[in-house]
C-alpha cells in the first residue's frame, strides 16, 4: 500500500475538525469518525460541524462519514487520531481491526492515563504499529485561528522522514506551513508539557502576578521542559524550535488556550473540581500533569519545580499563592 492512501480523521471536536479542513484542500476525499449519529446527520445537513468551529464550511459529498469505528479503520490506510487523550483508550479499546499493516498519525496532545505512555509508544506496544508508520503532528496551532487561515506553522515527525514530508504536504497551504523532524516521542513529550505549563501561566494569571513574572515563568518552563525530554529521550534538538517553544508560548499565552483558562480560574479562586465542571472542553493538561508527574517520580527524578508544583495544586489541595512562591524560588 502506498503511503497515505485512504485517510481516516479519527474524532469530532475542534482540532479534528480544523485537521479535517486542511486535508480536505489537498485530498479528494476522506473518511471521518464521529461516535454520535446525530452529529453526523447534523452535518451532513448543515455544512458543517454543529458543535465545533461551526462556521467553517464543508463539502460534505468529499466527506464519508461513520460511527463504526471499525469500518473506518478497515476502510481507511492511514489513520489520524484526534480524540482528546482521557478518552483515547476507551475509543481505541473499540477496535478489532488489525492496525499494523496500517500508518497511523497522532495529532493527540496528551498522553495515555493511567498506562502513562505517549501515543506512539502506546500504539506500538498494544496495536502493533511499526514505527516507521508512525507519524505525529504538533506546533503552535490553535484550531480557532487555523480555521480563520491565519498563517501557521505545524510539525510532522516521523522516523521515516519520506513519510514525514508526504503527510506534511497534505496539511500544508497558503496559510499553512509545514515542517519535517524525526523527534516522534520529544515532539509528544511537549506536547504534553506544554498543557501543564500553561495551567502554571494561567494561575500566575488569575493572581494577578504581573507580566514580569509570567515571563519568568515561561523562559524557566521551556528549561524544565528541555532537561525533562532530553533525559527521557536524549538526542540532538533545537529546544527553541516552534513544535516546543512556539506551542509552549501560544498556549500559555492565548485566549484559545483552555489550559490557560482553566489554570486562569484556580487562580482566580475556583476549586479544582469547579474549574473542572467549568470548562467546556478539555484541559488536557489537567491528566498530563499527574502522568509526567508519575513518570518523572518513577522512573527519572528530574527536578522539575514547576509540575510538581502544578500537581500539588491539582491533586493535593496546595493553595495556588504558595505553590507558585515555592517554585519561583527555584527560577533563574
Amino acid at each position: 500500500m502506498s503511503f497515505p492512501g485512504k485517510v481516516a480523521v479519527m474524532g469530532g471536536g475542534s482540532w479534528a475538525t480544523a485537521l479535517a479542513k486542511l486535508l480536505l484542500n489537498n485530498c479528494d476525499s476522506i473518511i471521518w469518525y464521529m461516535r454520535r449519529d446525530d452529529r453526523i446527520d447534523e452535518f451532513r445537513r448543515m455544512g458543517h460541524n454543529p458543535a465545533y468551529l461551526s462556521d467553517v464550511a464543508f463539502d460534505v459529498s468529499r466527506i464519508e462519514f461513520s460511527s463504526d469505528i471499525n469500518y473506518v479503520c478497515q476502510k481507511a490506510d492511514t489513520i489520524l487520531l484526534v480524540m482528546p487523550s482521557p478518552y483515547f483508550k476507551s475509543h481505541m479499546a473499540k477496535i478489532s481491526v488489525d492496525l499494523s499493516d496500517k500508518f497511523v498519525v497522532s495529532a493527540v496532545k496528551g498522553i495515555v492515563p493511567d498506562d502513562n505512555e505517549i501515543i506512539s509508544d502506546y500504539m506500538q506496544r498494544v496495536y502493533g504499529v511499526k514505527p516507521e508508520r508512525m507519524l505525529v503532528v504538533s506546533g503552535p496551532c490553535h484550531a480557532e485561528e487555523v480555521a480563520m487561515g491565519r498563517l501557521s506553522y505545524l510539525t510532522v515527525g516521523c522516523g521515516n522522514e519520506s513519510h514525514a514530508g508526504m503527510f506534511a504536504s497534505l496539511l500544508g497551504g497558503k496559510a499553512m506551513h509545514t515542517i519535517t523532524s524525526t523527534d516522534v516521542a520529544g515532539i509528544e513529550y511537549a506536547a504534553v508539557l506544554k498543557n501543564v505549563y500553561a495551567i502554571a501561566a494561567g494561575i500566575v494569571h488569575g493572581l494577578k502576578s504581573g507580566d514580569n513574572f509570567q515571563a519568568m515563568l515561561v523562559s524557566n518552563a521551556i528549561r524544565e521542559m528541555e532537561r525533562f525530554i532530553d533525559t527521557v529521550c536524549p538526542r540532538p534538538r533545537q529546544i527553541c524550535d516552534s513544535v516546543y517553544l512556539g506551542d509552549l508560548l501560544v498556549t500559555s499565552y492565548s485566549r484559545f488556550s483552555r489550559n490557560h483558562n482553566f489554570g486562569s480560574m484556580i487562580g482566580r479562586g475556583y476549586s479544582v473540581k469547579n474549574a473542572r465542571m467549568e470548562m467546556e472542553q478539555t484541559a488536557e493538561g489537567y491528566f498530563g500533569t499527574k502522568c509526567i508527574y508519575e513518570i518523572n517520580r518513577s522512573h527519572y527524578g528530574v527536578p522539575m519545580a514547576i509540575l510538581d508544583g502544578v500537581y500539588d495544586i491539582l491533586y493535593r489541595g496546595a493553595k495556588p499563592s504558595e505553590a507558585i512562591k515555592l517554585m519561583s524560588e527555584t527560577f533563574v
